[in-house]
């Protein structure tokens, strides 16, 4: 209401008042002949009228003047000197001494008479940890923390202790002392405590002072321990260490500890004891986390299983559905995968009811925030009891079920939010997208970090791998995961080609896989030949010159009037029309201009749901041309779905579009990832997309994932996928494979960010390491089976007989080291030979050869046939041999020993010359000769296989082998001592460094064998082979501990490279603890050094608040523009401060390093929208803003709310530091953008 405005008391005026009679209501008019005397009371109460509004100037003076509270005591300079007249302060110095009490340490508790329940007596009872806070314990005892913080936690608390990463327990560590020997607390002891400089001298003093009865110290210092499990447990840790394998380095983390032992891998020490009392029999060898449930049969007994559900549905469930709500009951973890529409969402709607049911939470996350919202608006009309946390919503954060973005979810369990002691369940939605590249991290680091108590459900559209996913979460979980996934579609779906773009040939539509999933190949040649009949018959003959997949816009216009008037025709809309790029989107929906899809019922529908939705825009707002242009086309039945649109408009979309008003609807592929709207048809506009780096077809994920949005349950029989053919029809072979392949598996996408790794540097318990070893990309990482092996290969090693090294054996060690580095550098110069053209060419056929193998020594042979194979290549060769030994093993020559390498005498037979015919493998030739025979390979072959059958076994060998076998033994009897034979590098020509430095190498061994004393030695033979079985148990056993230990873990180099590149930022200090920049950088989810670099070189500081607004939206923003913004001055100061000191970052991780370049790393920062946001700060409308720029209305929203979350973040990193003023310059900032239609309340939360 306007004020109205009254003219001054003039002289014809009649005072006059009103009095209250009363309580009653009831009023009389007084007035006054008399001009000078006040008005009489306006209330017959005896204290007046009470009190209307409060008068603002004395409540001020009485709360701040008054109050002596809030007035300083001990800086009273002038300023001060008249308050202190106002009010007197005494000053009280014992305030100052003030400290809160400790807890108590006992409690108090009742006896009770068991029979009659009287109290017989009280007795202390000790109180178990009650130092435990949330800064220095991950124990769900500590208390929680101040209410202000309990949703979001903070940054100083300690998060809770991750599932699967055990803390051990008292009785744990106490059984565990029983099992160790006795720890020699004289020798071998730390003399520097970890952390420290310098240390304790333990040597023995004479100690002749008599000892005191009672040490009051040493009695605190056992309290100390009781209380503080911590370090007691590493120094028990370190003493069984040391009494085990002195090989390993002295932990640090309490999960080695859990590790170590079969005892504590088991959830729980209840199966501990089981399986100590047992150690014999062990019938499952590997446990097996992930449990695929059998969903073929019937799920019978399902309602006498649960008589009373926690919700019931209108509709019978699925069977899928029941054994997941079966599992649910018993609280166990699921992950679901099945295609949308088959009713996942049942599964989370049971979880939430059930948490409901228990008082407990839930936590549904999303990848997308317009899933989230959706979510919430179907959940609150479902449950009531819900709330929404996204980065810029905070809707009734006290229900019992929490829709969240995941990012939110991580930054709670790292801040130690109190929410998660209450959390029973958290759904994952869409868990396909951990494949993202940018974001999938964060999905893998909020399963690892979550406790214990919390059950995870897992709900994915159809992945093959989901097994092998389960298995990995239930084995960083200790908990069986339930595994339940269906192929089956509940409306299923049929696939066309669409060829038609005339009104004549509108109805050339080929059905290409039926709704049994066959592929029919008589449709795909229909359609190539419908094809065919219209292009030219010049072209026909000749190959047309078009053959390019792009279109013009009027042959696209024509198929899509076409489409859309013979799918209307045959009421088979609404319909999804796919188009993989925006522009492409909006030009398709524009050429429709001639179309009208809807009936006057519907428009006027459509009408007054538009006007209502925008009815909170500003006037100017609800003007913008994309609104008016969407109004137009919404009328008609059409609409428009992609990342450009205003995300207002696209859920008046969304909504109408699902009310069934929307008939055509031209969406980009973001609209298939998260928004459940299922149509009856959808169409491809191609089968091409652009994914970042070039143009690809559709995988069979996203295709399946697209087209599963045909049909919908309960209205269609069968949904329709139609494919447009515009300029041909696509290759058959890339149809099958996008129709019918596999969909994408899961995929790690864990890597190390600065911001995961200061988070967890800050507490000490969890290590960057341990998070990394349970990482998805680690997953076939078997550390149980691999304990279990190496304690399996020690207790062998200590069974092997020791070794007799004395007199000649004395350097059978030696020997052995230097044997085993010939051989594995010989098997690289032989698979060099092998790889290089001319090594190929000879080792070709009636090449000789020097044969070593089990069967012959230095054995000459000449080479018949070569294998094809290139991977694993076999030659068959004729060999000559003793008489008798044709067949095999013979006298077994003690091959183990490698005689040949010292010996290079070849073999002359004593008796009679016989030969054998053998395929070889490279190893067993161990010298090409220069010499090469002429055989005749085919006879000889032949030959020796016909002799080889018992009716001709005592036939004379044919020409060809016994000239052969001559040849041979003529060349082995003139070169006794051995033969030449082809130098890698002379005669061959292989000039790589690495075949040049193993042929000398080679040669260096191989004459320092001949020096060995032990070769000489009559039990030499068997002492090797002792030596040999003993190393390589231990080599085994060396390559297993490696495996289980950190440091083959794939991303721990450049794990060394961040922390390095932390250090010298001075992020953290030399022995890894978390500094003050460190601290601001964890709180910061993206490009957190850069930020925090700008905050602590005042870059910020010079700047206006929308100027750093505009500074730092080069944050938020990605794509490319074509327009070079205006800016002022200083902002372009900023931004060359910006680029320096990304620069500086840039370069200082490639000296650490990191593979990325500096200008990769600048370049990531794009400033395109800087004019715009500045603009925008300064109270420009949209519609003039929108004017500025090239990038579309909805990416600009998206991008302004996306930079208020992080003007949040830096608002939180300033109060860290302490600066006030850039703080309330941040909080002006992101008031000064939180305006109009970029902030308006999402239409599903109100």
């Amino acid at each position: 209401m306007e004020r109205i405005t009254v003219p001054p008391v003039g002289p014809m005026d009649l005072p006059m008042s009103l009095l209250e009679m009363g309580c009653s209501g009831r009023f009389e008019l007084i007035t006054h002949p008399v001009p000078d005397q006040p008005l009489p009371p306006q209330s017959t109460l005896p204290h007046g009228l009470p009190p209307t509004s409060l008068n603002l100037e004395t409540e001020v003076e009485k709360q701040f003047l008054r109050d002596p509270a809030w007035l300083p005591i001990h800086d009273t300079d002038f300023a001060f000197q008249k308050f202190l007249k106002v009010t007197q302060r005494k000053t009280n110095v014992d305030s100052l001494l003030h400290c809160t009490p400790s807890p108590l340490h006992s409690g108090v508790s009742v006896v009770r008479d068991p029979t009659t329940g009287m109290l017989l007596d009280f007795t202390e009872v000790l109180v178990e940890n009650t130092g435990l806070s949330a800064k220095n314990s991950l124990s769900l005892q500590r208390q929680p923390g101040p209410p202000a913080e309990s949703l979001r936690g903070s940054n100083t608390n300690y998060p809770f202790l991750p599932g699967g990463m055990e803390e051990l327990s008292l009785d744990q560590i106490k059984k565990k002392l029983e099992l160790e020997e006795e720890i020699d607390f004289e020798n071998d002891l730390l003399r520097v405590a970890p952390g420290l400089k310098a240390g304790m001298d333990f040597n023995k003093k004479d100690d002749k002072i008599a000892k005191a009865e009672v040490n009051l110290m040493s009695l605190l210092s056992v309290l100390d321990d009781i209380t503080d499990l911590q370090p007691e447990a590493e120094e028990k840790d370190e003493g069984k260490e040391s009494e085990e394998a002195p090989k390993l380095p002295r932990t640090n983390s309490l999960e080695d500890l859990g590790i170590k032992d079969a005892v504590s891998s088991a959830s729980h020490s209840e199966t501990g004891k089981e399986e100590k009392s047992k150690p014999k029999e062990n019938p499952e060898e590997k446990k097996k986390w992930a449990i695929p449930v059998d969903i073929t049969s019937p799920c019978v007994d399902f309602y006498k299983l649960i008589p009373n559900p926690a919700f019931k549905w209108p509709f019978e469930l699925d069977v899928f559905q029941k054994q997941a709500v079966l599992r649910l009951e018993a609280h166990d973890s699921v992950f679901v995968a099945a295609h949308t529409s088959a009713g996942k969402t049942v599964v989370a709607e049971y979880a939430i009811a059930l948490s409901q049911k228990h008082m407990t939470r839930t936590i549904y996350t999303s990848p997308i925030k317009a899933l989230s919202n959706q979510k919430f608006r179907d959940f609150k009309n479902t449950f009531g009891d819900v709330g929404l946390l996204t980065g810029d919503v905070q809707l009734s954060p006290e229900s019992s079920c929490l829709i969240m973005t995941t990012e939110i979810l991580r930054s709670m369990l790292y801040n130690g939010s109190e929410v998660i002691r209450d959390l029973e369940w958290v759904i994952f939605d869409e868990v396909h997208y951990i494949n993202d590249a940018e974001r999938g991290v964060v999905w893998e680091e909020v399963l690892i970090m979550l406790p214990d108590h919390v059950s995870i459900i897992l709900l994915s559209a159809t992945v093959p791998n989901a097994l092998e996913f389960s298995e990995w979460i239930g084995r960083i979980k200790k908990r069986h995961i339930y595994v339940i996934s269906t192929m089956k579609r509940p409306v299923p779906l049929e696939h066309y080609l669409y060829t038609g773009n005339s009104s004549k040939t509108q109805k050339e539509m080929f059905l290409l896989v039926d709704a049994t999933g066959n592929f029919l190949t008589k449709g795909y040649y229909a359609a190539v030949d419908a094809k065919k009949e219209r292009t030219s018959k010049h072209a026909q003959s000749f190959g047309t010159k078009n053959t390019s997949q792009n279109t013009s816009a009027s042959q696209d216009r024509s198929v899509w009037l076409t489409l859309l008037r013979f799918l209307s025709q045959r009421q088979q809309t609404p319909v999804v029309a796919f188009t993989f790029s925006r522009t492409r989107c909006d030009d398709n929906a524009r050429s429709l201009d001639s179309m009208d899809l809807t009936t006057s019922i519907e428009k006027a529908e459509i009408h007054s749901f538009f006007q209502k939705s925008l009815s909170r825009l500003r006037g100017g707002d609800r003007q913008l041309p994309q609104i008016l242009l969407m109004r137009d086309l919404l009328k008609r039945g059409i609409a428009v779905h992609h990342s450009g649109i205003l995300p207002i408009l696209k859920e008046v979309i969304e909504m109408l579009f699902s009310r069934g008003l929307v008939k055509v609807l031209f969406a980009t592929e973001t609209f298939a990832m998260g928004v459940n709207m299922p149509a009856r048809t959808v169409v491809f506009d191609s089968i091409r997309k652009h994914d970042g780096t070039g143009f690809r077809n559709l995988l069979p994920g996203e295709y399946i994932q697209m087209a599963g949005r045909a049909g919908r349950r309960g209205l269609d029989a069968t949904g329709t996928v139609i494919i447009l053919c515009k300029a041909g029809v696509h290759e058959m072979a890339d149809l099958h494979v996008m129709m019918l392949g596999k969909p994408t598996i899961l995929q790690s996408q864990f890597r190390l960010t600065y911001t995961m790794i200061l988070n967890l540097l800050r507490v000490e318990a969890l290590r960057v390491t341990d998070m990394m070893r349970r990482s998805f990309s680690e997953s076939h990482r078997d550390t149980q089976a691999h304990e279990k092996r190496i304690s399996q290969l020690k207790q062998s090693l200590s069974s092997i007989p020791p070794l007799d090294t004395d007199g000649q054996l004395s350097d059978l060690m030696p020997y052995y080291h230097t044997v085993t580095e010939l051989r594995t550098t010989t098997e690289a110069l032989q698979q060099a030979i092998l790889e290089s053209v001319n090594g190929l060419k000879a080792l070709s056929v009636g090449r000789v050869v020097v044969v070593n193998n089990k069967q012959h020594l230095n054995a000459l042979g000449v080479i018949l046939q070569v294998s094809n194979d290139a991977m694993n290549r076999s030659f068959t060769a004729l060999i000559i041999c003793e008489k008798g030994n044709e067949e095999g093993e013979g006298k077994g020559n003690n091959y183990t020993a490698f005689p040949h390498l010292y010996n290079t005498a070849l073999f002359i037979p004593d008796g009679p010359c016989s030969h054998t015919v053998q395929k070889l493998k490279l190893q067993d030739i161990s010298g090409i000769t220069v010499k090469t025979l002429k055989v005749i390979p085919e006879r000889i072959i032949d030959n020796y296989n016909k002799r080889q059958q018992p009716r001709f076994k005592h036939d004379p060998p044919g020409q060809a082998i016994s000239t052969a076998t001559q040849e041979l033994l003529r060349l082995a009897e003139a070169n006794p001592d051995g033969i030449a034979t082809l130098d890698p590098v002379n005669d061959l020509q292989l000039k790589s460094v690495d075949v040049v430095e193993d042929t000398m190498r080679v040669r260096v061994l191989q004459d320092s064998l001949r020096s060995f004393n032990c070769i000489h030695s009559p039990t030499f033979a068997e002492q090797f082979a002792r030596v040999k079985e003993r190393m390589s148990v231990q080599e085994e056993l060396d390559r297993l501990l490696f495996l289980v230990s950190d440091q083959s873990l794939t991303l721990l180099p450049e794990y060394h490279q961040r922390i390095k590149v932390l250090q010298s930022l001075q992020y953290v200090d030399s022995s890894g603890a978390v500094q003050l920049k460190g601290r601001v950088a964890s709180q910061i989810s993206s490009h957190e050094l850069l930020l925090t670099e700008l905050l602590f070189e005042n870059a910020l500081s010079p700047l206006a608040p929308e100027e750093s607004a505009a500074l730092l939206s080069c944050l938020v923003f990605t794509q490319n523009t074509q327009v070079e913004p205006h800016i002022t001055n200083t902002l372009q100061e900023g931004i060359d401060r910006v680029l320096s000191v990304a620069k500086r970052i840039g370069e200082l991780q490639q000296d650490c390093g990191i593979s990325q370049t500096a200008e990769e790393f600048v370049g990531q920062f794009k400033f395109g929208l800087t004019e715009v946001v500045y603009c925008w700060a300064r109270g420009m409308p949209f519609a003039d803003i929108a004017q500025l720029t090239d990038v579309q209305e909805g990416t600009v929203v998206r991008c302004i709310q996306r930079l208020d979350e992080v003007l949040k973040e830096v608002r939180q990193a300033a109060r860290i530091v302490g600066d006030s003023v850039l703080g309330s310059k941040m909080e002006k900032a992101s008031l000064a953008i939180r305006r109009d239609i970029v902030f308006t309340a999402s239409l599903y939360t109100h």
